[in-house]
This record gives C-alpha cells, sequence and structure tokens, in this order.
C-alpha cells in the first residue's frame, strides 16, 4: 500500500496478516490499532485503550488491503 492510500478507520493487512484499524495518518507515518480483541470497547476511542502502534514507510509497503493481497505479495516475493 501507499500512504496515500490510509485514512482514519481504514482496516487493512499488515505483519502475517494480522488485520489492522488506522486511527491516524501523519505525514510519512500511520498510527493504527491491533483489531485482536472481541470486545469492540478496546475499539472506541480516541483515546483506545488498545495500544496504538506507529507504521513508517517501510511497513506502509508492506501493508494490504486483504488477506488476498498479501497472499498474492508473498507469493511473488519467494
Amino acid at each position: 500500500m501507499k500512504h496515500a492510500d490510509f485514512y482514519i478507520d481504514l482496516e487493512f493487512v499488515a505483519s502475517a496478516g494480522f488485520r489492522w484499524r488506522c486511527t491516524d495518518v501523519g505525514t510519512r507515518t500511520i498510527l493504527a490499532i491491533h483489531l485482536d480483541r472481541e470486545n469492540p470497547d478496546w475499539y472506541q476511542g480516541p483515546p483506545y485503550i488498545a495500544k496504538e502502534v506507529v507504521f513508517d514507510e517501510q511497513e506502509i509497503e508492506r501493508c494490504h488491503f486483504t488477506n488476498e493481497e498479501a497472499l498474492r505479495a508473498a507469493v511473488q516475493e519467494h
């Protein structure tokens, strides 16, 4: 993905197929929360109960809209 693809509340796939939700878009980074809880209260905010994680320019390039896109990219890379 590219930085311009991100907007607040976008859900995407990153590292090892985990789902994330974008919570803020900076100039060169984004913030996101890991969607790993069943209780929706963790995802209400800001402020969020879930820890916000910074994705830099390199990490952003390894993100995908869907699991299928992530799998295709992994196959092409190898």
